[in-house]
């Protein structure tokens, strides 16, 4: 099967990177049609002042986008930030540890990167680990062991590397525990609802289902603010942030100019009578429910992910006879597959199907697979 055959004349490649990924390619047209000229500026939004009333409305128009396209509430601050997943790792506790104690559930390679970071600005209590189950699960909630005083309770609640979501949030008031719950939703954000009743702060990277690298998105509750530690920079302060409204420092113009033409394009989707995330949803549980049934059909394939706690967003799996990866993943450029090399740390293939990833690219994944199994068994 080759990649003309996958692909008519004048399309695009899929491209399953796990981050920086894929974007919608109305998207990447309309910024390519603006480069040079935002809206008769003379400018492009590369070259503007963060101050001028031009990047304003940009900005201010994207934090209205994002507040409706996710549901949240007043009572909660939209920032726009950078510094990734990573940096949020370190920012997170120097504003909300307060110096004391926060509990980690550790679920796979990001949590683990969240918990280590934390031990130098606080106590970085591990409340679960599924460790000993190789991450292919997710901890019982009710085996969690919260601290009575944890100033913040922390989840990635999408393993990248892994392939594990929760798919609802704990309660954690049911638990116990009146500590906030932070979320890194880095590779999930946009692809489904948020409670926000039971979040107190929620960040991602903007590079997975929002936008370009560089951006990094923190929406966080009013009471959370003003907490901060006194290492940490002002440029990292969120409430500092808040009052200045993103602006205190120049913020990563560039992308929030991309993710706030990316929240357009997600308002604008429907899927029957839902629309925005919800009709999001639908699809990528359909997206994801392709790929998963295939692999569980087959003897060639394996992900070894419980079901209960598969990702939608990010499959990973392996090949039964893994000298033929390097066959397998020459073949999928081939057929204009790009990006399916699973993560080094742990190995096989991983196919990141995000917002941006359409049904027909599963479908051309799934029929590359069905025949590479054909070929080779």
């Amino acid at each position: 099967m080759t990649q003309q055959q996958l692909h008519p004349a004048g399309t695009r490649p899929y491209n399953f990177s796990a981050g920086p990924a894929a974007m919608p390619e109305s998207v990447l047209q309309r910024a390519a049609s603006e480069m040079l000229d935002w809206q008769g500026s003379g400018m492009s939004v590369m070259e503007m002042s963060h101050r001028g009333k031009e990047f304003g409305a940009i900005c201010t128009g994207a934090e209205a986008d994002i507040r409706t396209l996710l549901a949240v509430p007043e009572h909660f601050h939209i920032l726009f930030m950078q510094g990734g997943g990573l940096g949020e790792n370190a920012i997170v506790p120097m504003n909300l540890s307060r110096g004391t104690a926060a509990d980690f559930v550790i679920t796979g390679s990001w949590s683990i990167k969240s918990q280590k970071e934390a031990q130098r600005y606080c106590t970085a209590n591990i409340a679960a680990s599924n460790a000993g189950d190789h991450h292919t699960r997710l901890p019982d909630p009710s085996t969690w062991q919260l601290s009575k005083d944890a100033s913040y309770v922390h989840l990635c609640t999408n393993e990248t590397i892994n392939g594990i979501e929760f798919q609802q949030l704990p309660d954690l008031a049911a638990l116990g525990s009146d500590a906030p719950l932070v979320i890194d939703f880095s590779s999930h954000v946009a692809s489904r609802s948020v409670d926000w009743r039971r979040v107190g702060l929620a960040f991602g990277g903007a590079q997975k289902n929002l936008g370009p690298a560089g951006l990094t998105l923190v929406i966080v509750r009013d009471d959370l603010l003003g907490h901060a530690l006194e290492i940490c920079p002002s440029a990292f302060n969120y409430k500092i942030v808040a009052d200045n409204k993103s602006m205190y420092n120049t913020p990563p113009t560039w992308g929030i100019y991309m993710a706030g033409l990316t929240f357009q394009w997600l308002l604008q989707q429907t899927e029957g009578a839902l629309t925005g995330v919800a009709a999001m949803e639908q699809r990528n549980i359909a997206k994801a429910r392709l790929l998963y049934d295939f692999i569980d059909a087959s003897s060639f394939y394996l992900n070894k992910i419980d079901p209960g706690c598969r990702s939608r967003m990010n499959v990973p799996f392996f090949l039964a006879d893994e000298s033929r990866n390097d066959a397998f993943l020459a073949g999928a450029r081939e057929a204009g597959l790009l990006q399916l090399k699973g993560h080094k740390s742990v190995g096989g293939m991983r196919a990141s199907i995000y917002n941006a990833m359409p049904l027909e690219g599963v479908r051309a994944l799934v029929s590359y697979m069905r025949e590479f199994e054909r070929s080779h068994a």
